[in-house]
């Protein structure tokens, strides 16, 4: 059941369209990424649907039903220019920021502890937070985010300045809050983190959403029906005698095994090509070649701007 819905959204800046007619589903408990170049509209559906600001037309629709002003209490959205104060002190601050969402002060400093100690944050508790790295910062925003539990997360570019283990660590915090049933909005550059955490896509270039689904179901829709084939044994004459069905892209010999990248000429022959191989050869390692989604990215981005 979808948790939130776009209808028909249009947004205009002084004659500048930053949205077209964008209609979106995102479904319960999963992780949808929102991508696109720079000015695809992204921030602009953020702001949207956090009612920071309104759209020309259409509307957003959360649980089937128009947003409301209360409903900003069931919505964690981390920007990506994030905003903390300076000169006030960590716990102090991440106690306020949970009373401006809603929780009691003692509810805020429960929830607050786990947290700080799953981050090792908690001997920065009374200290100013412009004593802290910016990537210690950022994990005390990132709490804030989700401290209130809300049904549906926004993060826009969360692992921006992180090193490689905070971003596994924040990574696998996305996931587990996934499962615990939250309902959450990935917006990224990062094409590798969109394949490892996001269920389901939508991708805007120029204001319009150009493709939304499964990020499976996508890479298989652009699948080139390319094969990387590892073997033992001798491929002459191969290429020559099966040319009706396989095009060799390369092929390499080295002292240890045989390489060939081969191209079906048409979908859905890969058991076709694998039989045909086993009857010349001892085949090692076979595999398809399936588009990573910054390939795909970048040829719908191109395709769509040509």
């Amino acid at each position: 059941m979808p948790l939130l819905q776009a209808e028909n959204i249009n947004k205009n800046y002084s004659g500048h369209q930053a949205l077209t007619d964008v209609n979106l589903s995102i479904e319960e408990g999963k992780v949808f990424g929102l991508l696109g170049p720079n000015g695809a509209g992204k921030t602009t559906f953020i702001r949207i649907i956090n009612q920071i600001t309104g759209p020309d037309s259409g509307k957003i629709l959360l649980n089937g039903q128009a947003l409301k002003p209360e409903d900003i209490y069931r919505i964690g959205y981390l920007p990506e220019e994030r905003g903390l104060y300076p000169k006030m002190k960590v716990g102090e601050q991440a106690i306020y920021l949970a009373q401006l969402k809603g929780l009691d002060k003692h509810t805020a400093i429960k929830r607050l502890k786990p947290w700080f100690d799953k981050f090792e944050l908690m001997p920065w508790w009374n200290k100013n937070l412009n004593e802290l790295s910016k990537g210690m910062q950022q994990k005390v925003q990132f709490i804030s985010t989700v401290l209130h539990e809300p049904e549906l997360l926004i993060f826009d570019e969360p692992f921006s300045g992180f090193d490689p283990i905070n971003t596994n660590l924040l990574k696998q915090e996305i996931l587990n809050l996934r499962d615990k049933g939250a309902t959450i909005i990935f917006s990224t550059h990062n094409m590798a983190s969109v394949e490892e955490v996001c269920d389901d896509i939508a991708l805007f270039n120029k204001s319009k959403k150009i493709i939304e689904g499964g990020v499976q179901e996508i890479r298989r829709s652009h699948r080139s029906n390319v094969y990387n084939v590892s073997y033992l044994g001798d491929l002459n004459g191969f290429a020559e005698t099966n040319k009706g069905l396989f095009e060799v892209l390369s092929q390499e010999t080295t002292e240890w095994e045989n390489k060939i990248t081969l191209k079906t000429r048409t979908a859905d022959k890969d058991n076709e090509l694998l039989k045909t191989l086993m009857k010349e050869v001892e085949i090692t390692a076979f595999e398809e070649h399936m588009p990573s989604m910054n390939e795909i990215f970048v040829s719908l981005v191109e395709n769509a701007n040509s």
